[in-house]
């Protein structure tokens, strides 16, 4: 099912491996020679995975994007 980048920041963004609420996301970083999404970026708001100070954005890989669904986005980051 086809969507706008641009919606994604409507979803919450889940992370699997504890079932954390993430930031919204931010933007998305594309190779331009190559078409091929590399990562996410989520919007810091609170502290995330323990160690990055809050506010920060943070950088998903897109290897780590397990599921865009209707109204989630499930990642899998340790």
């Amino acid at each position: 099912m086809p969507f706008k980048i641009s919606e994604l920041s409507l979803r919450d963004t889940v992370n699997m491996a504890d079932g954390a609420k993430l930031g919204p996301v931010k933007d998305v970083h594309i190779d331009l020679e190559t078409g091929k999404v590399l990562s996410l970026v989520l919007s810091g708001g609170r502290k995330y995975f323990g160690f990055l100070s809050a506010g920060k954005d943070v950088e998903v890989p897109w290897e780590k994007v397990k599921k865009i669904g209707i109204h989630t986005v499930l990642v899998e980051i340790e």
